[in-house]
């Protein structure tokens, strides 16, 4: 049995990682714009290949805005979003090489390198997964609870929000203060033992 040892304290730690579960349902409780701003100051120091940062968020909050993504979410997941203050569109930028001259300038001639289309979206979208999974840590850590969605039409998404620009829809992501009874117990996760590989 190997004995785990961790940086934070286990109060922070039950914050981020054991006492947090995916929200389902949320109260009316407020989620304030410097909320929003320490979600995004957070989630931007995640890591991404040649300092790519390709991940971009649309913050859901007006009914106008909700009525125009919630039809485009599958069946399901619309009361979910409907009772969330706030629904963040994570989204990533297939034309993130434009601004690597600025982001990576030891190497000028990185933008260069994704002058193809296809590989450029792949890069686009594995770091900009990378920088999601940052994102969830961060509405916790604002003290918030998470909802993250894969069930959505992307295509129309794309261009609900999106249209004429660069931006592909990854993960939406309710945000707010769950509801009492809105998420589920912790089900059985796989352990150490069964999940890693020592060599």
């Amino acid at each position: 049995m190997i004995t785990t040892e961790i940086a934070i304290d286990d109060s922070a730690a039950d914050v981020l990682f054991r006492d947090a579960h995916t929200a389902y349902s949320f109260t009316d409780g407020p989620v304030s714009d410097g909320q929003l701003a320490a979600i995004y100051e957070l989630m931007r120091h995640a890591p991404t290949a040649m300092n790519s940062q390709p991940l971009r968020v649309v913050f859901v909050r007006t009914p106008e805005a909700k009525a125009r993504l919630l039809p485009l979410l599958a069946e399901g997941n619309r009361p979910k979003a409907e009772s969330a203050p706030v629904v963040a569109i994570l989204a990533a930028d297939t034309d993130f090489h434009e601004n690597l001259p600025r982001l990576l300038p030891m190497t000028p001639n990185a933008r260069d390198s994704f002058d193809d289309i296809e590989k450029r979206e792949a890069h686009a979208r594995f770091n900009a997964s990378l920088q999601a999974g940052y994102f969830i840590l961060a509405v916790r850590t604002v003290g918030l609870d998470a909802g993250p969605m894969g069930g959505f039409n992307a295509a129309g998404i794309d261009q609900e929000f999106f249209a004429g620009t660069a931006l592909r829809s990854l993960l939406v992501v309710n945000i707010g203060h769950v509801a009492e009874g809105g998420n589920f117990p912790r089900k059985p996760q796989m352990t150490f033992d069964e999940a890693v590989t020592l060599i």
